[in-house]
Order: structure tokens, then sequence, then C-alpha cells
């Protein structure tokens, strides 16, 4: 699933290499959709590019090959997004963001059946980026059993990792993470973040004076530090699940 801006970008550099065979410029991306820098042109090019749908070519200034289009090319959606309870994702640059979905229960979802009664079922919202930030799933996409002692009070769901930026936390790609939703972090702790409201990220919450430090746990990625107006706390961790195959 590609959010609204992430299409649109998607379609522009597409129909440019049909027309010219040449891929846009970041300028020329950054006035068709309408954005105020080209940081945002960044942010939706790499995260093309990790979900497969692009590839940027070596040692080729602006060399861009878009490897396949999303199935609903032709007839891009033009309703507002829809967003889920906790919002990891929701609305992009721009745009107003859509109001948020009912919550879930405040320890979860009931346990189903055949469930032992030490464990309650936490929806698995998606997937989280542990190294550069990507587009988490908007849907419910299945549930998980969690073990009562690792849910506290508040509400909970659970996502997907992937990347590499917070393994010298134990947080390795695969893992399941659980989150309690939260709108706020003391310094120190492991938050879902959500970047200019477009983009979502786990990572250590720090403050640097007036601004919001987003700290990974691997040397190999650089701590990045944000105006505190475009970053918002969407979850504290609180558990992690990890499956052996």
């Amino acid at each position: 699933m590609l959010t609204r801006k992430q299409q649109e970008l998607l379609i522009f550099i597409h129909e440019r290499l049909k027309e010219s065979g040449v891929p846009p410029s970041f300028d020329e991306m950054k006035d068709a959709l309408a954005l105020a820098s080209k940081s945002g042109i960044h942010r939706l090019i790499t995260a093309l590019e990790e979900r497969g749908f692009i590839r940027r070519l070596p040692n080729r200034a602006r060399a861009l090959e878009v490897i396949r289009l999303p199935e609903a090319y032709g007839a891009p959606s033009k309703e507002p997004r829809r967003s889920f309870s906790p919002s990891v994702i929701q609305g992009s640059l721009g745009q107003e963001p859509a109001a948020p979905a009912a919550a879930p229960s405040a320890r979860g979802r009931p346990v189903a059946p055949g469930n032992d009664n030490n464990s309650v079922s936490v929806p698995v919202m998606g997937r989280i980026a542990a190294g550069v930030p990507i587009s988490a799933i908007q849907n419910n996409t299945h549930d998980i059993a969690v073990p009562l002692d690792m849910i506290g009070v508040g509400e909970h769901y659970a996502l997907e990792v992937k990347g590499d930026s917070m393994i010298e936390a134990g947080i390795l790609d695969g893992d399941t993470v659980i989150i309690r939703n939260a709108n706020s972090a003391s310094p120190g702790e492991i938050v879902v973040a959500l970047v200019d409201d477009e983009e979502a990220t786990l990572k250590r919450f720090r403050r640097k004076g007036a601004s919001i430090a987003l700290e990974a746990a691997n040397p190999a990625y650089e701590t990045r530090i944000f105006g505190p107006e475009r970053v918002k706390i969407q979850g504290l961790l609180v558990g992690l699940i990890r499956r052996y195959h």
C-alpha cells in the first residue's frame, strides 16, 4: 500500500519517463506535488525504493527506474485515506489529517477461543521502520496473542519491524513490537514517531534544546533532529515478540 503522495510521485516519474526518457528533477517533483521543500521528495523516493517500486541507478545523476506500478494505476483514489487507531500514518504533507478511527479496547481485543486466559489478542496494524522511515499499512492485518503481563493500562497495538537501526536495543528486522498508544514520551523511551505527518519510524526519543532527536541504536545510523512541530509521538514500546524459524 502506498500513501497518496507516494503514488502521485511514482505516477509522475513514470509519465515523465514515458514522455522524454529522462526522469524529472527533484525541483520538478517538488513543484508537481506542491511540497514546500525537496526534503519531502527525498523521503518519498526512499520509501518507494524500499518498497520495490523504483530503483536508483548508480553513477548517474537523477537516474531513476520505475520497476512496478500500483495495481490501482490509471484510477488513483480521490477519497480521503482512512486512518486507524492509533494512527501511525495519517494524512500527508499539505493535506488536512483525517479524523481518527474508533480506538481499540483498553487492553486489546477479547481473547479468541482456544487461547489461554494468560494472553490477550492485540491487533497488528502493519509495519514500522527501524531504519529510514517507511509508511505503515493502515489496516489491521491480523491479530497476535500477547501475554497479559506484557500489557499494562491503556490501548495497545502491534507493528512488524523492518530495518536494523535498533539492533543494539535488541530489536531486529522481522520482530513484532507491542506499542502502548501515547502522544508524549520521556527522554530515553523508544517510541513510534510520525515525522511530517507522512512517515513513521521506531526510534529512541531525546530532546536537544527545543528540538526533538530521534536516535537509532545502531552506529551506522545518524541521530535525526527535528523541530517539535514536525514530530508526533504515536506510542511507546512496551514489549517485543520474536519468532524463530
